[in-house]
């Protein structure tokens, strides 16, 4: 690899005209298939086959009328007063307006949607009303009817007893009749006549009686139909009532659900998509929140939601202009030339310009979201500055010391680039290592930082060539060229710090980062919510309404779907929803249940719930738990709930993440420690190595935390509202941190190691090849400290952690652990820190990553003290300074290098 290397310079240096126009065509070639094949990038964060996905996946199916994402707007009066007839008018007519961009399927106003709620509520009550009132009725009816059942029974008393007397008077008549016949015609014709006249009396009467029977019955009949009737009505009320109670149980539960807050200041406005929130073009979230920010309603101000408002963040703002700026002022003091601290600067822009374009290119294929290119031009700008400052500074030194422009930019391409390749190797794998997560916006992200390191590398190998050969000599000061081939005397360390200076910078820096990674512990993951935006931003703003006029589960609703056992009929529909509503109503923290309806073959129902915490509480997300165990007992068996919403997202995100976590840990750090191996043929620096990044990483955790999370120094940072740490940010830390911790040691620990195989001492080697590489590694460390710092400062709330989480890990891993505690673990392990087996040292690949075997077949010049990439370290220049013999050489222990 040196040696391709080497030749690489060598012909860029020939040809460096070709090799720049080359590379700016690429650049244009990058920027035509950008405008070409470019879409659109969304800011949300989703992740497939996940619970929360399953049941917006059977919504969807479930509930076609329904399907399609939401996005919520807020209204409120600049003076705090109820809204007016003529402001309530402006903004139903504003939001009727929204109906006409593309991808709306409908809206809906909080004053109609308040206004059904009432009227269902009004309905309850006047329902009651009439209930009682029709009760009061029948009550009035059934004793009117037992009033004239009394009299009809008194009437039927009477009959009974007038019939009583014609019986017997017949059977009196009956006697006489038989008395006159008896008599024969003996009796006289005017007893007859009696007889006959009494009959007639008697049969008048029984007409009488008979026609009085019927009155009676037709009486009694007509109070049967009026009992049968009452009966009926007082059945229809019955039905009713349970109906009206059923509907009215169902309000109490969705009591604190409001589209207009109590005090009639607030009103919410609901966007209807056509695809879900994810699908949603951004130009249409983007037309939205442009004619929210015109509307121009007298005494309302109009937010909108970060479901809607959440925009792509700029790559390059006000904050990383600063960084890189501070970059520029580092390389300016360290090489004292504006020239040499240019060509970094212009290698990473344009390592920078050609990855973002390229990437993005492909962003019609394949679902980019707003902070995967973002993170391309961190690392990007990052490694691009400081891969071409190894090979700059590696390059001035030699001709500093004598050589030849041309056999310098070939030989500093083959040694420091040599290095750069297998620094940037290992930052690679571990980015492309987050493809095994199997979650695609984190994979997509690690390959755009992998290309985006990839380009940094073949920038640095041949554009920075390229650029060193067109300036020639120019690349050193006036004075540094009057002074070539006679460098100062350069002192290289002969002495090894002391024992006890070691145990205590261990014990110490183990004890401070431990300190400072306590907070991890209490770490908590989530996704961004409208809280962590800019104050003065329009989701910030709806967050805040909704959360003081509506509560705090305004702003993170859970959408809970119940699969029944069996399917339902249309009359058992409410008595369920009343059944399961219930249910989920006496878990903890639900402050409001809505339902929103059955399937259409009634085997599902899904409810609106409302919890007392936000999106991003504890609480709401043990509440998503409870429910997601839950199982509630309906006709026919028990219903099965699911859960969707913000904090199911981000409780299936975490969990997600936590699970492939320990295989990407096992790839990346396995494939490192191999790599390592092979590069420092040990085994113990691998494993000091990777025990140093864990240190480094779990106290970044830590200060993420102590900021974000707990709000420590929430003013310097501007965290005004802490929440929990960004879901998959620190997976995404870990992959990129070890990277460049791997990179930092390899640049300080090969001039150890070289040290140690040309002769000196285990423990004096340690010295000389901190004292080697320390300069270039800090100035690079502070580079790419101060280019994660701009970030920081980043409107997204994506971005700012990032780059908080990446500054800090370096900060920590090159300050503290690379050059305070691997010294001294390298130091108290001595000789044994390079200890490795005779056969596995016979079959490993010598890497050469130093470039050792290039320096020697290439002895042209002078060659001066390099501080470079981890090839320095006890060269000394044209005119070393002569130094004592090594104070603890090599006692029958023979250096395994081979070189």
């Amino acid at each position: 690899m040196a040696g391709l290397l080497y030749r690489l310079g060598r012909f860029s240096a020939r040809r460096h005209w070709l090799v720049i126009i080359a590379w700016v065509v690429i650049m244009g070639i990058a920027g035509l298939t950008y405008s070409l094949f470019a879409g659109s990038i969304s800011s949300s964060i989703s992740i497939p086959n996940t619970k929360t996905s399953q049941v917006q996946d059977e919504l969807a199916d479930k509930f076609p009328s329904a399907n399609g994402g939401t996005g919520t707007l807020v209204f409120a009066t600049t003076d705090g007063k109820a809204f007016t007839s003529a402001q309530e008018s402006e903004v139903k007519d504003f939001l009727d307006g929204l109906e006409d961009e593309s991808g709306v399927k409908s809206v809906s106003d909080g004053f109609t949607l308040q206004q059904r709620l009432d009227d269902q509520r009004q309905k309850i009550v006047d329902g009651r009303k009439q209930i009682s009132d029709g009760r009061e009725q029948i009550t009035d009816g059934r004793k009117q009817i037992a009033d004239g059942q009394d009299q009809l029974d008194a009437q039927k008393a009477q009959l009974e007893s007038g019939q009583a007397k014609i019986d017997q008077a017949q059977a009196q008549l009956d006697a006489q009749k038989a008395q006159a016949q008896a008599a024969g015609a003996a009796a006289s014709a005017a007893a007859q006549a009696q007889l006959q006249q009494a009959q007639a009396q008697i049969d008048a009467q029984q007409q009488q009686l008979t026609a009085g029977e019927q009155q009676i019955t037709a009486a009694q009949k007509t109070i049967d139909a009026n009992t049968e009737k009452l009966d009926a009505n007082e059945q229809k009320l019955d039905d009713s009532e349970q109906e009206l109670e059923q509907g009215s149980k169902l309000l109490d539960l969705s009591k604190d659900i409001r589209f207009v807050s109590s005090n009639d200041a607030a009103a919410i406005g609901t966007v209807q998509f056509t695809k879900s929130t994810y699908e949603v073009p951004q130009t249409t979230k983007q037309a939205i929140s442009d004619k929210a920010d015109a509307a121009k309603i007298s005494g309302v101000d109009v937010y909108v939601s970060n479901d809607i408002a959440q925009g792509v963040p700029s790559i390059l703002g006000p904050g990383e202009i600063i960084g890189v700026i501070i970059a520029a002022i580092v390389l300016f003091l360290m090489l004292r030339t504006v020239i040499g601290a240019a060509i970094p600067l212009v290698s990473a822009v344009l390592g920078v310009g050609v990855a973002t374009l390229a990437s993005l290119s492909f962003s019609s294929l394949v679902e980019f979201i707003s902070v995967t290119p973002v993170l391309g031009v961190m690392l990007g700008l990052a490694v691009g500055i400081d891969y071409s400052l190894f090979i700059l500074n590696r390059h001035r030194t030699q001709l500093k010391a004598g050589m030849d422009v041309h056999e310098s930019i070939g030989l500093a391409n083959g040694t420091s680039g040599n290095a750069v390749v297998f620094a940037g190797t290992t930052v690679i794998v571990a980015l492309l290592a987050l493809n095994i997560t199997g979650i695609p916006f984190l994979g997509l992200m690690g390959t755009v930082g992998a290309v985006a390191v990839f380009f940094a590398i073949l920038i640095a190998t041949s554009f920075t060539p390229a650029l060193l050969s067109l300036l020639g000599m120019r690349i050193l000061r006036r004075k540094e060229r009057e002074r070539i081939g006679n460098t100062d005397s350069i002192r290289v360390p002969n002495a090894p710090m002391s024992t006890w200076r070691a145990v205590i910078t261990l014990v110490a820096g183990i004890a401070v980062l431990g300190t400072i990674a306590l907070p991890a512990t209490q770490m908590r993951l989530g996704l961004p919510t409208g809280a962590s935006e800019a104050v003065d931003s329009s989701q910030y703003k709806a967050y805040k309404t909704l959360s003081d006029e509506f509560g705090a589960g305004q702003n993170g609703p859970l959408l809970v779907v119940a699969d029944l056992p069996e399917a339902i009929s249309k009359d058992d529909v409410t008595a369920t929803e009343v059944t399961i509503g219930q249910a989920l109503a006496k878990n903890d923290d639900v402050k409001a249940v809505l339902p929103i309806g059955a399937s259409k073959d009634r085997d599902i129902i899904a409810f609106q719930v409302k919890p007392a915490g936000g999106p991003d509480s504890v609480s709401t997300e043990r509440l998503v738990q409870d429910l997601r165990t839950q199982q509630v007992s309906v006709d026919g068996g028990t219903a099965t709930l699911g859960v969707a919403g913000n904090a199911s997202a981000n409780i299936d995100v975490s969990e997600k993440l936590s699970n492939v976590l320990p295989l990407y840990l096992a790839v990346v750090v396995g494939l490192s420690l191999v790599i390592l191996i092979i590069v420092f043929r040990s085994f113990l620096v691998p494993i000091t190595a990777t025990a140093g990044f864990i240190l480094s990483v779990l106290a970044s955790f830590g200060g993420l935390t102590a900021i974000y999370q707990f709000g420590w120094l929430g003013s310097v940072f501007g965290v005004h509202d802490p929440a929990p740490i960004l879901s998959f940010l620190p997976i995404i830390e870990i992959g990129i941190l070890f990277g460049l911790a791997m990179d930092y040691q390899l640049f300080l620990v090969s001039g150890m190691r070289e040290a140690y195989a040309h002769g000196a001492s285990a423990k004096v080697a340690v010295q000389r090849g901190l004292h080697a590489g320390r300069a270039v590694v800090t100035a690079a460390a502070i580079i790419m400290i101060s280019v994660f710092a701009g970030f920081i400062f980043s409107d997204s709330s994506t971005i700012k952690p990032i780059g908080f989480g990446l500054a800090f890990g370096v900060l920590l891993d090159a300050f503290a652990v690379r050059m305070l505690l691997i010294p001294a673990i390298m130091h108290l392990l001595g000789r044994s820190a390079w200890w490795i087996p005779k056969w596995l040292d016979r079959i490993l690949p010598d890497v050469d990553v130093e470039g050792a075997k290039l320096e020697r077949a290439h002895p042209s010049g002078g060659r001066g003290s390099d501080a470079g990439a981890g090839a320095g370290s006890e060269r000394h220049g044209a005119h070393a300074a002569p130094v004592e013999p090594d104070a603890n050489p090599h006692e029958g222990h023979t250096p395994t290098h081979r070189a």
